[in-house]
């Protein structure tokens, strides 16, 4: 390993569990409020059955719990006397035991935020990693190219983060091959080859994407070279004018050297520095010039070789007698043209090694990498917002095989997750589930539901900061499933009406609109019948705005007991030196932002 320093501490596998206990307590009684759909808010009263609260008081209690968290960010546990060794165990307080209706919504929205990933204390701060990763290495800073030059602010954010932990963990162990699952359009794959020079494989189950992702990194490496190459004339334009600047000082000097070589023998001459014949090149005009090179964001360590490997050296910098004579020093000014090129031919070979390969392939807990990558040697695995099972395929790609020695996933699509125990009356199978994964929750059982997982998905963050949920929208859905409902007898339908909201002018559009794309005939409904169902629900509006808010406050449970399973399976591996959950974006810029981090026991 390249670092001297030992990795943060982490939870050990116990304590891990005993935060998954207390946390399957609140989601027993809390579940029912995630898994109630939308939809159906209206058509099965989803707030007489499931709340006990007037609507207005729940969305002042939420608005006042969202300002006081944003005021007193650190107040976030709860006291004392509300917790247990488990976690809160007042229950009564938060349900009723009979009936298991909501009654307190300040111990609702405490609970929630005690059994957050933000809140419950099983977080490594991603700076500490870092820093324990570099050890004393220097912290690399070259940026020639931002990235949100040619990527979204929200992309370039995720790009940027993710990246710095991939190089830190590569040089780390001293591993040049990273595989990108889930590549996509390939930003993230490109980045850490262009801007890290590590040899990466951006594996995509998409061929449209893999195509894509090659005709943009294309177009990235070009843009990459201009910026290169404007780089070289402003530093090989300074070094000119430094040199030039000594010009008059140099000439002096050496008429004056010169004189005294006269009065000289030549053993006294032959025992004569370098330096004492030259005009401060070695001290001054080569301090200058690395400082100038820094201001510049020259790259360093590995992002000088892929940089500035052809562009320039610092020997190309100076005056040829700046240096000590060499072999090449010698060579009539013909032989060093042509020792130029092949230096540069040798060094445009190497740079080949710093590529980044798109590959198409359906990728599985049970794919044989050997069969995709012919060249695979020791390797991270990446995936930045995996899709679904991908996340845990990952996790168990990596687990598997011994080339990979460390990973790092980011998932997302948590309502696309597959779960052992979603039908009970299906019969287990071998079959390797999205979730759960880890001992502990199988023996539970434990299923969250599609709807659930649905609702992990929501961004607590950014409706606390003014981007709240579109109500009416939401409001219009569920009118017009009681209006389907009682017209046309259906209670369940299987196709989506989509993004109709978006394009009607009125509730009365938005009917006929998404009538019309169910196939149902809405000629047979009057204007007053639907403007009927309008008026009937419109004062109830504020009971699924208030409803919504509770499966927003929920969400961030959700998503902790789904990378809580995934930390605890990772902890059950005897082979894993190190793993943790990491923060690694802003929220409110990607509201999936919890990275699995993982790295293999050195041989």
């Amino acid at each position: 390993m390249a670092a001297s320093c030992s990795l943060p501490g982490t939870q050990d596998l116990s304590t891990l569990r005993a935060k998954l206990q207390g946390l399957l307590r609140f989601l027993r009684e809390a579940l029912s409020i995630c898994n109630a759909h939308t939809v159906d808010f209206y058509t099965e009263s989803v707030w007489e059955q499931l709340i006990d609260v007037p609507p207005e008081t729940v969305l002042a209690v939420l608005k006042k719990a969202t300002e006081e968290a944003e005021a007193r960010p650190a107040e976030a546990r709860p006291p004392p006397e509300a917790e247990g060794t488990s976690g809160i165990t007042d229950f009564p307080k938060i349900f009723c035991e009979t009936s298991q209706k909501l009654l307190s919504v300040e111990a609702f929205a405490l609970a929630a935020k005690y059994y957050s990933l933000q809140n419950l204390g099983v977080c490594t701060p991603f700076e500490q990693l870092l820093v324990a990763l570099r050890g004393n290495q220097t912290q690399k800073t070259g940026e020639n190219v931002k990235p949100d030059e040619f990527m979204n602010l929200k992309k370039s954010h995720e790009v940027q983060a993710m990246s710095e932990l991939i190089s830190s963990v590569a040089d780390y162990y001293g591993i040049k091959q990273v595989i990108d699952l889930g590549s996509g359009k390939g930003y993230l794959s490109s980045f850490l080859s262009l801007k890290y020079g590590l040899k990466v494989y951006g594996i995509d189950s998409s061929n449209t994407n893999t195509h894509g992702a090659q005709e943009r990194n294309r177009k990235l490496k070009k843009h990459w070279k201009i910026c290169h190459t404007q780089s070289k004339s402003n530093v090989n334009g300074l070094a000119l004018k430094m040199a030039k600047g000594k010009k008059m000082q140099g000439e002096i000097q050496y008429k004056a050297n010169t004189e005294e070589e006269c009065n000289n023998s030549p053993t006294s001459q032959e025992m004569m520095s370098t330096s004492e014949f030259l005009p401060d090149f070695s001290v001054s005009v080569i301090s200058n010039i690395r400082k100038q090179m820094e201001n510049l964001h020259v790259c360093s360590h590995r992002e000088e070789n892929l940089c500035f490997a052809n562009a320039f050296s610092l020997i190309d910098l100076l005056p040829i007698n700046a240096i000590e004579p060499t072999t090449s020093s010698r060579m009539p000014k013909r032989k060093m043209s042509e020792a130029n090129k092949e230096r540069r031919k040798t060094t445009s070979k190497s740079t080949e090694s710093n590529i980044y390969s798109p590959l198409t392939s359906f990728i599985t807990a049970d794919s044989e990498l050997h069969d995709i990558i012919k060249d695979l040697e020791d390797c991270l695995m990446v995936g930045l917002h995996t899709c679904g099972d991908l996340a845990p395929n990952t996790l168990r790609i990596f687990t598997s095989k011994s080339e990979i020695k460390g990973v790092c996933s980011v998932g997302c699509c948590y309502h696309l997750l597959s779960e052992e125990f979603e039908d009970p009356h299906k019969e287990s199978t071998p079959e390797k589930w999205g979730f759960p994964m880890c001992h502990y929750l199988k023996e539970e059982r434990w299923c969250c539901g599609r709807n659930a997982r649905m609702s992990a998905c929501l961004a607590l963050e950014r409706v606390a900061v003014g981007r709240g949920l579109p109500t009416e929208s939401l409001f219009y859905r569920a009118v017009l499933q009681d209006i389907i409902k009682d017209c046309y007898g259906i209670t369940k339908c299987d196709r989506h009406v989509g993004k109709i909201y978006s394009k009607s002018s009125s509730f009365l559009d938005y009917v006929r609109k998404s009538l019309k794309k169910l196939g149902l005939d809405e000629s047979k409904l009057p204007e007053k019948l639907i403007m009927d169902y309008y008026e009937k629900y419109k004062p109830r509006m504020n009971e699924l705005e208030a409803f919504n808010m509770l499966k927003v406050v929920l969400a961030p449970c959700i998503e902790t007991l789904i990378l809580l399973d995934r930390l605890c399976y990772l902890k059950e591996q005897e082979d894993i030196a190190w793993s943790a959950l990491v923060k690694l974006f802003d929220p409110v810029k990607s509201p999936r932002c919890y990275a699995v981090i993982a790295l293999k026991r050195q041989q």
